[in-house]
């Protein structure tokens, strides 16, 4: 893939690479709709405080972890066309209802329900992967993530005006974030009528259930249990947040708690239901990946995804205090951080492609991210600007490089179930933000700069001893197993 065929807009894969990265950008420009706002809404509403945003900016990521989960089944089963479309119309619903709603617990129902937008990332990583062929894909979803997460900058850009100068008045932020509901709304529709799953005459592979993802053996089976489990701990850490801003009581503090378990061990069991007959029957050898494979591949989004949307929360402010900025400079040099999602993301998608193993690409950028964050770790008010500019745009450029060679090896674990091995990476990308933003309350930010180096350096052990370069990752088309053969002839018959 080229630079050229981006732009070459007769093509059939062209054209469903765009809607799709539309169809992230709108989903992005809608879930951080607030934070551009915040304040106003604090000036013109009279009953909002700090607190009431610190809390709302909170559940605005809390859904996002088993959405991700369970958006990656459907998709699975039904297909990008209609799980995206599907998703982007029902939550134009819960954007609607914060953009008008007049109490606080309707603005924090509303944003947790609405949170789960952000599970749409998953839905492109499957959709962009059945378009371009192995060779290419790497790229492919690079400028998928990359163009689709300017969704955020363009928020932060756009809202603030349209919520002042289009619409004006007190109530300019409901407007502005309406709008945004009402992107989700049309563009739905849009992608549903041009939209498809695959090209004409190929095949979509779906997994025999939906539940659970499938294993391929018992130490895999008891893995995917393991790395189940902090999911749902991510969850109560959300919930134990809530509590600690004082925003929730201890009765639904518990609550909270009780239903994580319940959640968990349900999964627990679907993971059983689903893998124990297909284990006692026995996986054909060509139908067998290994998990170990998945294990690395959530590590580096814990590392990479988690520490950019941790970084963005806090560099504004490390940047205004630490060169004694305004906040409309530190806001600026802060937001290059996004701004070179546009490059960096597709960049590391295509040297995936380029190079001659996916494998070591991904060991590169962990390892460059550890020393990036290193770097950031030791900026002091000693360092010129400038220089620290460049270390914050260097380590971006690994960071989200790091995410475009992630989504570059994905649809080769397993292709019939990279929805969910998408959904429970970008999963574990959410978790990271949240485990890493809780820990940057208990630290300075320069100790903070390190502990993400640590967690990049111990994501790229985990990649360096577990992940295995990918069969057939440069080839003109995906290896099918004699299982996804025989249902593939099956399904040829029944048309």
């Amino acid at each position: 893939m080229t630079v050229k065929d981006i732009f070459t807009f007769k093509s059939e894969q062209t054209k469903m690479l765009h809607l799709a990265w539309i169809a992230f950008f709108i989903s992005f420009f809608t879930w951080f709709n607030m934070a551009p706002l915040a304040s106003t809404m604090i000036e013109t509403t009279g009953w909002l405080t700090g607190d009431h945003l610190a809390a709302l900016a909170i559940v605005n990521v809390a859904l996002t972890i088993p959405a991700r989960i369970i958006v990656g089944k459907l998709l699975d089963r039904y297909g990008p066309r209609r799980v995206y479309s599907g998703l982007l119309i029902a939550m134009a619903i819960p954007t609607f209802a914060f953009a008008f709603g007049n109490s606080f617990m309707q603005l924090l129902i509303s944003r947790l329900l609405l949170s789960s937008i952000g599970a749409s990332f998953v839905v492109g990583i499957r959709m962009v992967s059945e378009w371009f062929p192995p060779k290419s894909v790497g790229m492919a979803e690079g400028i998928y993530g990359g163009w689709g997460n300017f969704g955020s900058a363009a928020g932060a850009i756009l809202l603030p005006w349209f919520a002042l100068t289009m619409f004006g008045g007190d109530n300019g932020w409901r407007y502005a974030i309406a709008f945004t509901g009402l992107a989700c709304l049309i563009y739905g529709v849009i992608f549903y009528i041009l939209a498809r799953d695959t090209p004409e005459g190929k095949v979509y592979e779906k997994p025999k259930n939906i539940a659970a993802l499938e294993v391929s053996t018992w130490k895999d089976m008891a893995l995917l249990i393991l790395w189940t489990v902090p999911l749902y701990v991510a969850l109560a850490l959300v919930a134990w947040r809530l509590h600690d801003t004082g925003m929730v009581s201890d009765t639904i503090l518990y609550v909270s708690y009780s239903l994580c378990l319940m959640f968990c061990i349900y999964q627990v069991y679907n993971i059983l239901k689903v893998n124990v007959p297909i284990l006692k029957k026995g996986v054909p050898e060509d139908d067998r990946y290994k998990f170990k494979n998945v294990a690395a591949l959530n590590s580096t989004y814990f590392a990479n995804f988690g520490a950019e949307l941790a970084i963005i929360s806090m560099l504004p402010m490390f940047f205004q205090i630490m060169f004694s900025l305004s906040p409309a400079q530190a806001g600026l040099i802060a937001s290059s951080f996004a701004f070179i999602n546009l490059i960096a993301r597709p960049l590391g998608g295509y040297l995936s492609d380029r190079m001659n193993s996916r494998r070591n690409t991904m060991l590169v950028y962990m390892f460059g991210i550890s020393l990036g964050l290193v770097g950031m770790g030791m900026i002091d008010s000693s360092w010129p600007l400038v220089l620290a500019v460049v270390m914050t745009v260097v380590t971006s450029m690994f960071i989200q490089g790091a995410e475009g060679a992630t989504f570059a090896v994905i649809p080769f674990v397993k292709k019939r179930l990279t929805g969910q091995i998408a959904g429970m990476s970008g999963a574990y990308g959410n978790v990271g933000a949240t485990v890493y933003l809780v820990l940057y309350t208990l630290v300075t930010p320069q100790q903070f700069f390190f502990i993400l180096a640590g967690g990049a350096f111990l994501s790229f052990l985990c990649c360096y001893f577990w992940l295995e370069e990918p069969k057939g990752s440069f080839a003109d088309e995906y290896e099918l197993s004699s299982v996804d053969i025989e249902e593939k002839e099956r399904k040829s018959t029944i048309a």
